[in-house]
C-alpha cells in the first residue's frame, strides 16, 4: 500500500486559507474516488472537497474549525495495492513499500515536478491524480479545460481523463510551453500594521461579533485599499431603448429560454464588449508587469441570505451571447443563495461588477476586487426629464436614466484609459437596438 497527501486546494486566486466546518469521514474510514471527504469555507465560497483516489482514511491532521493554509497536508489516505491510482499518483506519495529503489521515488519526484506544472489558467480545480496523469500523457492545459467533467461541480474525474486520452488515437502531444505552465500569481503585499480604533460603548448598545465571513471580508477589503490606489469616474446614460425593450420582451423572453431577462446581463454584454475594445481594463498587476488577461471573465456581486457577497464568475463573457449570459448569471446566483457554488465557479475573475441598483441606491464607489485591477457598479434606473435635440428644436421628454460608476487602480488605468473605458460602456448601453429579436 502507498500513502495519498490530501492536500488544501487553493480557491481563488486571493485565497491563502480556509476553515475546516466538517468532516465526513474518520480515521479508518473506507472512501471511494470522488467520495466526499470534508467541507471547507472560505471568504468567497463554502465547498465540498472529493477524495482523488480509494483506499483508506489513516489519518485526519486537523480538527473542526482549524484554519489550514492552501497547500498544507490535511489527511493521508493509504490506498488500495495495485489500484490505478496507486500506481499514478507518485507525486503525492510520501511513503512506499519497504525497500523501494531510489530510482522509482527519484521517478517520482519528476513526475510531481511536471504535474505541479499543470495549471488551470481559468482557475479549475484538478485532482493530483488527474494532473498527474495529465502530465504523463502530454495532455496540455487547454486540453484539459475543454473536457467536460462528471465529479462534483463538473471537476474532471481520472475516467474522464482516461476515455479523452483514449479516444485520441494518437500518440501523445508536446508537453505544454514553460508560458503556459507558469502560473502567474498575485502581487505580494506588504503587510502594514493595522490601526487600532477605540469605540465607546454606552449603556443599551449592541454588541455583535463579526462571524468568519465578515472578518475575512473587512481584511480583503482594507488590503484592496492598501494595495490599490482607488479612483472613481461616474457618467449617466441614457437608457430608454434598453429598458422599453425588456418591457416589451421579458414575458417571451421567459417563455423561450426558461429563465427571467434582468437588466444585469446586459450590462454584463456591454462591459465585455468594451474590455475588448480596452484590453488594458481587463488586467491585473504582479510586481512591475502588468498582465493582460487573455480571457474576459466578469464577476457579479450576489448577496447572500446572511448578508455576506460573494462573487461567482461568468467565463468567456464576451463569447456568449444575452441568453447564454442571463442563463449563466441566474444559475450561478441561485447557487451562490444556496451555497452551491463549486471552487472553479469563483475563481478565474478578471473584472467585476456590482448592482446598487438593485437596493435603488443611485451610484456607488465599489472596492476593487485583487488582483482585478477595475469594478464597474450600476445604479437604479429612473425616469427623468431630459431635453432631447429634434429637427424642430430642443424638446423635454422623460427618460429613463442611470448611473455607471467604475473604481479602478490608478497604479495601471490612469483617467483618459479608465474615462474612455467607462464612456465606452455607456455608449453600448445608449445604443441598445430596441428592434433586436428574442
Amino acid at each position: 500500500m502507498s500513502k495519498f497527501e490530501i492536500k488544501m486546494p487553493k480557491m481563488g486566486e486571493s485565497v491563502e486559507h480556509a476553515t475546516i466546518t466538517n468532516w465526513f469521514v474518520t480515521e479508518g474510514s473506507k472512501v471511494e474516488e470522488d467520495d466526499v471527504l470534508l467541507e471547507i469555507a472560505t471568504d468567497k465560497v463554502d465547498s465540498e472537497i472529493p477524495s482523488p483516489v480509494s483506499g483508506v482514511v489513516e489519518k485526519v491532521l486537523f480538527k473542526l474549525n482549524d484554519v489550514v493554509p492552501v497547500g498544507e497536508v490535511i489527511a493521508i489516505i493509504e490506498t488500495e495495492p495495485g489500484s490505478e491510482s496507486e500506481s499514478k499518483v507518485e507525486q503525492t506519495i510520501i511513503g512506499g513499500s519497504t525497500g523501494e529503489p531510489q530510482e522509482a521515488r527519484s521517478n517520482a519526484e519528476n513526475e510531481q515536478s511536471a504535474s505541479n506544472a499543470i495549471k488551470s489558467e481559468s482557475g479549475r480545480f484538478y485532482s493530483p491524480l488527474v494532473k498527474s496523469i495529465a502530465a504523463g500523457e502530454g495532455v496540455s492545459v487547454k486540453e484539459l479545460d475543454s473536457i467536460g467533467g462528471t465529479g462534483v461541480g463538473g471537476r474532471v474525474k481520472k475516467d474522464d481523463l482516461l476515455k479523452y486520452i483514449e479516444s485520441k488515437g494518437s500518440k501523445p502531444i508536446a508537453a505544454t510551453s514553460e508560458k503556459t505552465q507558469t502560473e502567474v500569481k498575485a502581487a505580494p503585499t506588504q503587510e502594514e500594521p493595522k490601526p487600532k480604533v477605540s469605540a465607546s460603548v454606552s449603556s443599551g448598545d449592541e454588541i455583535i461579533q463579526m462571524d468568519r465571513m465578515r472578518k475575512l471580508i473587512a481584511e480583503h477589503m482594507v488590503r484592496s485599499k492598501q494595495v490599490s490606489p482607488h479612483v472613481t469616474n461616474m457618467v449617466e446614460a441614457d437608457v430608454t431603448s434598453m429598458v422599453e425593450w425588456r418591457k416589451r420582451v421579458k414575458d417571451t423572453w421567459e417563455r423561450k429560454y426558461k429563465t427571467k431577462l434582468t437588466y444585469m446581463p446586459i450590462f454584463i454584454e456591454a462591459a465585455a464588449r468594451a474590455l475588448r475594445d480596452f484590453p488594458m481594463v481587463n488586467a491585473s498587476v504582479d510586481g512591475d508587469n502588468i498582465i493582460i488577461k487573455a480571457n474576459v471573465n466578469i464577476g457579479i456581486a450576489v448577496a447572500k441570505p446572511d448578508g455576506n457577497l460573494i462573487v461567482p464568475v461568468i467565463k468567456g463573457a464576451d463569447k456568449l451571447n444575452l441568453a447564454g449570459l442571463a442563463s449563466q448569471m441566474n444559475s450561478l446566483a441561485d447557487a451562490a443563495r444556496s451555497n452551491k457554488l463549486s471552487p472553479d465557479d469563483i475563481q478565474g475573475g478578471t473584472f467585476s461588477i456590482t448592482n446598487f441598483g438593485t437596493f435603488r441606491n443611485v451610484m456607488g464607489t465599489p472596492i476593487i476586487s485583487q488582483p482585478q485591477i477595475a469594478i464597474l457598479a450600476t445604479g437604479t434606473i429612473e425616469k427623468k426629464p431630459a431635453v432631447v435635440e429634434t429637427q424642430y428644436g430642443d424638446i423635454i421628454v422623460p427618460r429613463h436614466k442611470m448611473f455607471l460608476s467604475l473604481s479602478y487602480d490608478h497604479r495601471v488605468v490612469d483617467g483618459v484609459l479608465g474615462g474612455s473605458f467607462l464612456r465606452r460602456v455607456a455608449d453600448y448601453l445608449e445604443q441598445f437596438d430596441g428592434s433586436r429579436e428574442v
